[in-house]
C-alpha cells in the first residue's frame, strides 16, 4: 500500500505546486492593469503602502484563523531581507519607474529579474542551472524584448525611470533568493505574511500621502489598490512561496516570463488594446521559453521539470527520495517544521543560503 499511496501523494503535491505557480503568474499579470488605474490617483509610495496594508490585513486574519503563529528564528533573516527589498523597495521603485518610462521600456528592464535570480540562486543557494533552463530563459527574454519593443513609444522615457526599473528588478531578484532559505523552516503563509508586514513598515513614511490621496481619489482607483493588496499580494505571494518550497528559485523565476504574454492578453480583453503581430510573437516566445525552462527530457515531475512527459508516453516513476514532500510531511524537525529537500541540499548550514 505504501508504494501506491506515496506516488499518489507525490503527484498530488506536484499538481498543487503547478497550480499555485499558475495562480501567481495570472494574478501578477492582472496587477499591471490595476496599477495603471490606481497609479493615476496615487503616488508610488502611497500606492505601495495601501497595497501592502490591505495585504497584511488579509494575511493576518488568515494566520489568526489557521493559528500559524510566529515564524521560527531561523526564518527571520530571509523574511527581513525579502520584506525590505521585495515587498517594500521593489513596489515603490516599480510604481515610480513606470511613471517615468513607457510600458515597453519598463517591461524590458524589469524582465532582467529572472536572469538575476538564476545567477544569484546558483551563486548563493547552489541552484543548478541546466542547459534547458538557460535555453528557455533566453527564448523568454527574447520574447520579453519583442513585447517591449512593440509597446515602446507609447510614453516618455527617462534615465531615472530606467534606473528605477533596474533597481526594482535587482530588489526582486535578491528578495526571491533571500526568501527561499526562509521557506525551509517557516511555512509559506508565515513567510509571506511577515514579509508583507516588514514591507508595510518600510513604507510607513508614505502614510501621510496615502491619507491625503485616498480622500481625493476616485472609488475605482481605491478599489484597484485594495484588489492589488488582496489578490496579487496576499494570495499570489502566498501561492508563490508555496510553489517555491517545491522547486528552485531559478525555475520559479523563469516561470514569471509568462507574465508579459498574459498582460498582453488581459489588456486585449479588459482594455480593448488590440496587440499587433510583433506583440503576439513576443508573447508566444515568452510562453514557449517558459515551457522549455520548466521541462526536462524523460521526466514528468513538476518540481524538477514543470511539465509532463511527451504526449502518449508515461514517464518512469522517480525513486523514493525524489518525491517532493506533501504538506503533511513538513511538520517535523527543527522548530517543528521539516525543510524542503531542495532547501536542505542548497544550504548545508542554515546561514549559507540567506543574504
Amino acid at each position: 500500500m505504501m508504494n501506491v499511496s506515496r506516488p499518489r501523494s507525490a503527484r498530488r503535491a506536484e499538481l498543487l505546486a503547478a497550480g499555485a505557480a499558475t495562480v501567481t503568474v495570472v494574478l501578477w499579470a492582472s496587477a499591471f492593469v490595476s496599477i495603471r488605474s490606481a497609479g493615476a490617483a496615487y503616488s508610488p509610495g502611497a500606492l505601495a503602502l495601501g497595497r501592502l496594508a490591505a495585504g497584511v490585513l488579509v494575511l493576518g486574519a488568515i494566520c489568526l484563523w489557521r493559528r500559524e503563529g510566529v515564524p521560527p528564528r531561523s526564518a527571520w533573516r530571509g523574511i527581513m531581507v525579502s520584506g525590505v527589498l521585495w515587498f517594500g523597495f521593489y513596489m515603490v521603485a516599480l510604481n515610480w519607474g513606470e511613471q517615468q518610462v513607457d510600458a515597453g521600456t519598463a517591461a524590458l528592464v524589469v524582465n532582467v529579474g529572472p536572469i538575476l535570480i538564476a545567477l544569484l540562486g546558483a551563486r548563493l543557494l547552489g541552484d543548478s542551472v541546466p542547459p534547458r533552463l538557460l535555453a528557455g530563459m533566453a527564448v523568454s527574454f527574447a520574447g520579453a524584448v519583442t513585447v517591449g519593443l512593440s509597446m515602446s513609444g507609447e510614453g516618455g522615457s527617462s534615465v531615472l525611470g530606467v534606473v528605477l526599473c533596474l533597481l526594482a528588478a535587482m530588489a526582486y531578484a535578491a528578495g526571491v533568493v533571500a526568501q527561499k532559505p526562509a521557506l525551509g523552516t517557516g511555512s509559506p503563509l508565515q513567510v509571506t505574511t511577515y514579509g508583507c508586514l516588514v514591507g508595510a513598515v518600510v513604507c510607513l513614511p508614505f502614510a501621510g500621502q496615502l491619507v491625503r490621496e485616498a480622500a481625493e481619489a476616485p472609488v475605482s482607483a481605491t478599489l484597484n489598490m485594495v484588489y492589488l493588496g488582496v489578490f496579487p499580494t496576499a494570495l499570489a505571494f502566498t501561492t508563490w512561496a508555496y510553489a517555491l518550497t517545491r522547486t528552485t528559485a531559478s525555475r520559479m523565476g523563469a516561470t514569471t516570463y509568462a507574465v508579459p504574454a498574459l498582460v498582453v492578453l488581459m489588456s486585449w480583453l479588459a482594455l480593448g488594446e488590440v496587440p499587433g503581430p510583433l506583440t503576439l510573437l513576443g508573447g508566444a516566445l515568452c510562453l514557449a521559453g517558459v515551457a522549455v525552462s520548466r521541462s526536462r527530457a524523460g521526466t514528468g515531475t513538476w518540481t524538477e521539470s514543470g511539465a509532463a512527459g511527451p504526449a502518449g508516453t508515461v514517464p518512469a516513476p522517480p525513486g523514493p527520495e525524489e518525491y517532493p514532500p506533501g504538506p503533511e510531511e513538513y511538520r517535523e524537525g527543527t522548530h517543528g517544521v521539516r525543510e524542503a529537500p531542495d532547501a536542505r541540499e542548497a544550504r548545508p548550514d542554515r546561514a549559507s543560503g540567506s543574504m
